[in-house]
């Protein structure tokens, strides 16, 4: 069964189990460009809002209460310093860090350092370990995990993995690493065809913004040449597919839902599905604001968005609008 497929067919399920959930499932609960200073070194954990910086980038007034949101969930907001926002209060990395990613267990953090070193660190940034060192001339982005239980009625060994773009040149391609290795060099990701005969190859540059879920190493990745979502698969053989017209992809935790973005009458909306014939749906139809950089809450219930005034959540089924829980900018993500 191609990954196509089983991302068709475990759709259908969740979306079904999701619609019974409604709006009483919303939580609250980065690359960013222009964010906002973070929450002063050792700020203590705040309940919704704490003390704005004296100055912000985004251009919250000096004294007004900037909406953290963060507080009570496993929401977390990282803006290129070394501080990321987390549980209502400001964690400081001790190093630049960019494009935050978590394991799905939620113990590590995976993210590109000011050095454009790969490095992985505990959710306090202790424990930190350089994974793989830029050879320098590459820029490296948005890392995403590829963990995955073994199969051995398959003979699959388990997986623990991180997927990233390296763009040289001008030209990106997906590399992948251990995630368990010091130092390592990574190798470029092979993305191989969809099974049948006379199949189109699959473009091997332009690839960025990978997005690992699921239980078999699947992965979701955009093509900015074609403007393009892919599906990558290598459960059982690698093979890839085209899905969709799209960027910014985000594969559900369970590997069973696509959300992506793409742009509607001058806004960028986000979009859920895409998978087989399974039509695409718009979740932000009335979107005034551009929503960008999705990403799932651990249980696949929330998306959380990045909007040009902050970070916003809405259920993943669609059922209510998006709501803003924290006025401070960045790359919205979630702890597993």
């Amino acid at each position: 069964m191609s990954a196509a497929t089983r991302l068709r067919t475990a759709a259908a399920v969740a979306l079904t189990t999701l619609l019974t959930v409604g709006a009483a499932a919303l939580l609250t609960g980065c690359d960013p460009e222009n964010g906002p200073t973070p929450l002063p070194t050792g700020a203590a954990p705040a309940p919704e809002t704490t003390r704005a910086p004296a100055a912000s980038p985004s251009g919250t007034p000096s004294g007004t209460p900037a909406v953290n949101g963060t507080a009570g969930t496993r929401l977390t907001i990282s803006n290129g310093t070394d501080h990321v926002l987390m549980n209502g209060t400001s964690v400081d990395f001790g190093i630049v860090v960019r494009d935050l990613a978590w394991s799905p267990d939620g113990r590590k953090a995976a993210f590109i350092s000011g050095s454009g070193d790969l490095v992985t660190a505990n959710p306090d940034g202790s424990g930190r370990v350089v994974v793989a060192r830029n050879p320098g001339g590459e820029t490296w982005s948005h890392p995403t995990w590829q963990v995955a239980s073994a199969h051995p009625d398959n003979g699959l060994p388990a997986k623990d993995n991180i997927f990233f773009a390296a763009a040289k040149g001008g030209v990106s391609r997906l590399k992948g690493i251990a995630a368990t290795g010091t130092g390592g060099t990574p190798h470029v990701l092979s993305l191989g065809t969809e099974s049948g005969e006379n199949s189109p190859a699959l473009p091997q540059t332009g690839n960025t913004w990978p997005s690992g879920g699921g239980d078999y190493g699947t992965a979701a990745y955009a093509n900015s040449d074609t403007g393009e979502v892919f599906i990558r698969d290598e459960y059982l053989r690698q093979q890839g597919s085209a899905l969709t017209r799209g960027s910014q992809p985000a594969l559900s935790p369970a590997g069973d839902d696509l959300v992506f973005v793409r742009s509607v009458d001058g806004h960028d909306h986000i979009f859920e599905g895409g998978a087989g014939e399974r039509p695409v749906r718009d979740l932000t139809p009335t979107a005034t604001t551009d929503y960008t950089e999705p990403a799932w809450s651990p249980d696949g219930r929330t998306l959380a968005l990045r909007a040009p005034d902050g970070i916003w959540t809405m259920p993943a089924d669609g059922s209510a609008a998006p709501v803003r829980v924290s006025s401070y900018t960045g790359l919205p993500a979630y702890r597993g």
